[in-house]
């Protein structure tokens, strides 16, 4: 089995248009999460958001683009090209077609879809833009990746709602790991902070009116985020041996099913995807030093998550640092995972750990170490990203030091 190199990333999100502006953000405890603006926004009970500010989609691409990009596709392609322009990979030739794209999304172009019922059911026309599939579509902003670069290999999308990005990265390591693919561009997009987009997560009942507190006992819901994180996952081997800037080392991926309840998360189906990543990794739990949470801030997803991180880890648990940067970044559904990885690499590659923000008072039921409101500097050589969706879907990714 070959081993697997990150060696580029690139990001768009509320804290920054760029890699570098969102690890000084996630060092600085700075909240990107304010009040929404868009169409209609008066009729929403829930009016704050993570959104990416700011934003004019003409800054970045011509009319006919934009005509065929939804925004979660045009955050995709920005992060991608950042990515990639760190790498150093040309994909002419050969390489493109031993490439590949996967990336994950919630809501795909749900921008595209809310847009076009208004124009059918509140303006009453009877057309709309025959781009209007295409762009709507989950797969749009793979393909436009897969395009973009000339990767003709493995190239699909993922959607397993707040799972989607870690899903799609650990199918991307698997697919290097295995041979399947030389290089993987692989990450995740969404931008669902639109009318149509709040109002329905309104109906859960899951979301907070003032702030995002994972953790914290007076935590009252998550607060959404919108953007892209996409990551080129290279063979370690070759990136080592073009002296490529290898940012961290991909070691293990597991996935589980909780298989019981549509909404509501279970501590041991998370617990099985904890510790088979570790395994998946050749790792000891006391070689693990730091853990990016799911931490939604939702009262029964954070005491969740810390039971099964607890479990797992069993004594070590008092000694690891386990923090949620949706506090700054919001949750990003699909495209959470991709921009929470950041905060491991930031880890691993510059000794910080990014606080979790908004912690106000201590919660019996999530006794953790949570790094809570300052970052902290610490040396870790490995660390987990979880990511636990609706559905019971379960991913964990595991990373060490390169």
């Amino acid at each position: 089995m070959r081993r697997v190199a990150i060696t580029g990333a690139g990001t768009i999100n509320a804290l920054g248009h760029d890699v570098p502006t969102t690890l000084a953000a996630f060092r600085e405890g700075r909240c990107g999460i304010g009040p929404l603006e868009f169409r209609d926004v008066d009729r929403l009970s829930i009016q704050i958001g993570a959104q990416v500010h700011p934003w004019r989609a003409e800054d970045y691409f011509n009319r006919q683009q934009i005509l065929l990009y939804d925004k979660f596709t045009q955050f995709a392609l920005l992060a991608a090209k950042q990515a990639v322009a760190q790498s150093g990979l040309d994909f002419q030739g050969a390489l493109g077609l031993r490439s590949g794209v996967v990336l994950g999304t919630a809501g795909g172009g749900l921008n595209t879809w809310d847009e076009n019922y208004r124009t059918v059911y509140e303006e009453g026309k009877n057309r709309v833009h025959p781009f209007v599939v295409p762009k709507l579509m989950n797969n749009a902003a793979a393909s436009h990746v897969s395009m973009e670069f000339g990767l003709r290999g493995p190239a699909f999308t993922v959607a397993t709602a707040c799972a989607s990005s870690n899903h799609a990265m650990g199918l991307a390591f698997q697919m290097v790991r295995s041979g399947a693919a030389q290089v993987m561009l692989t990450g995740g997009s969404e931008a669902m902070l639109c009318f149509g987009g709040v109002k329905a997560w309104e109906g859960l009942r899951v979301m907070s009116k003032d702030a995002c507190r994972p953790f914290s006992a007076n935590r009252n819901g998550m607060v959404q985020g919108e953007g892209a994180g996409v990551f080129v996952f290279e063979d370690f081997d070759n990136a080592r041996a073009r002296g490529a800037d290898i940012l961290a080392e991909v070691v293990g991926f597991a996935m589980s099913s909780d298989a019981q309840d549509i909404v509501m998360p279970s501590a041991q189906g998370a617990e099985r995807a904890i510790t088979a990543a570790l395994q998946d990794g050749g790792l000891n739990p006391e070689d693990v030093g730091y853990i990016n949470a799911h931490g939604t801030g939702t009262a029964a997803n954070d005491k969740t998550e810390c039971a099964a991180v607890a479990h797992a880890f069993g004594h070590h648990a008092d000694r690891l640092m386990i923090s949620s940067t949706k506090a700054m970044h919001g949750h990003i559904i699909g495209g959470t995972g991709a921009v929470e990885l950041l905060a491991c690499i930031m880890a691993l590659r510059d000794g910080v750990i990014a606080p979790t923000i908004g912690y106000q008072e201590p919660d019996p039921e999530c006794a953790l170490d949570v790094v809570p409101n300052e970052a902290r500097q610490a040396r870790v050589d490995a660390v987990l990203s979880n990511a636990f969706a609706f559905g019971g879907l379960n991913a964990v990714i595991a990373l060490r030091r390169a």
